[in-house]
């Protein structure tokens, strides 16, 4: 197929395209390089640009004719969505409706979205599935929402096949080293635990330590972002095939806690450092996984790195790798 990328220069995204290149699609990465970069389109060809601006991309389509888009351009960071509402509701929400509208101009028949498990909000199950209500906490949360709920009803009045994938925790690197998270400032806990054994950060904090858990600290369920790649590959297949409109959990449905995770990094990599354990931050639920049933079923997906230490293991050998990048 022909396939738009909107933000495949970031950390996912790039994942996707190496995928999409090998599996033989035809790709264009439209990014904005705000948090993406140059070297990270493995495959196809780059036009930077950004979703806000109309023309650029109605010139975008008039030149090529795209059977499918993966749209992954977004902001992420919860924190910084609750102190600038705005520009998440601006570049997430507002800038998803500037995409669908050359997507319905130009009736390209196929959509993969990239949502997050932040749109089921504080729910009280710990493991998610799909049909749960939608109760954002977050500005970040919702404007993913809005945009989950603006492709529904795109497709309900046109013949735009999707699938949308609600990610849970994302981490892991390319295993031959040649993609990995370079995101700046990231707030993920293994790439913050593992910019600490590589001394880019002098330590880390631990936000709290009372929840009902088996050690206190927060359960959530880690996705290779390996993994994650392959689920984006196998939805366009799938709705090639015919498959009809899907919302799909991406994650593992198992967890581990905070401290687990500091304590396979410190183990992998050999070096302890300094972990700070401090108060509760708002909106962190004690615990959340995935109910993945639904996206093996209806795209017989089955995840090839479901290991903590393989996820930790990635993770660490990019680090050293993007760290030698930098210096």
């Amino acid at each position: 197929m022909k396939v738009l990328v909107t933000g495949g220069a970031g950390y996912i995204g790039s994942h996707v395209v190496r995928q999409l290149g090998q599996a033989g699609h035809d790709i264009v990465v439209f990014d904005n390089l705000s948090t993406g970069y140059r070297w990270a389109v493995t495959c196809g060809e780059l036009v930077v640009g950004d979703l806000a601006d109309e023309t650029a991309i109605a010139e975008l389509f008039s030149q090529h004719r795209f059977d499918a888009v993966l749209h992954f351009a977004a902001n992420i960071v919860v924190p910084e969505s609750v102190e600038n509402p705005l520009k998440y509701y601006s570049n997430n929400t507002r800038n998803t409706l500037n995409l669908l509208k050359v997507i319905q101009q130009h009736q390209v028949p196929y959509m993969v979205f990239s949502s997050t498990a932040a749109v089921y909000g504080m729910p009280e199950e710990t493991v998610l599935t799909e049909d749960l209500p939608l109760a954002p906490i977050n500005p970040y949360g919702a404007s993913k929402m809005m945009s989950e709920r603006m492709i529904m009803d795109l497709a309900a009045a046109s013949s735009l096949n999707y699938v949308i994938l609600r990610y849970f925790n994302v981490a892991g690197a390319n295993p031959d080293g040649l993609l990995g998270q370079a995101t700046p400032e990231a707030t993920h806990l293994i790439k913050v635990a593992c910019e600490c054994v590589t001394g880019k950060r002098d330590g880390m904090s631990v936000f709290g330590t009372d929840y009902d858990t088996r050690d206190g600290t927060c359960i959530r369920d880690y996705i290779h972002v390996e993994d994650l790649a392959k689920a984006h590959v196998m939805a366009l297949d799938y709705m090639a095939d015919g498959g009809e409109s899907r919302v799909l959990n991406c994650g593992y449905g198992r967890g581990f806690t905070v401290r687990e995770v500091i304590d396979v990094v410190k183990r992998k990599s050999g070096n302890d450092f300094p972990v700070q354990e401090t108060r509760r931050r708002a909106g962190d639920p004690a615990a959340l996984m995935a109910d993945n049933s639904r996206i093996k079923k209806v795209l017989g997906w089955q995840p090839d790195y479901d290991d903590l230490d393989t996820i930790v293991g990635t993770a660490l050998a990019w680090e050293k790798i993007w760290q030698g990048k930098q210096g």
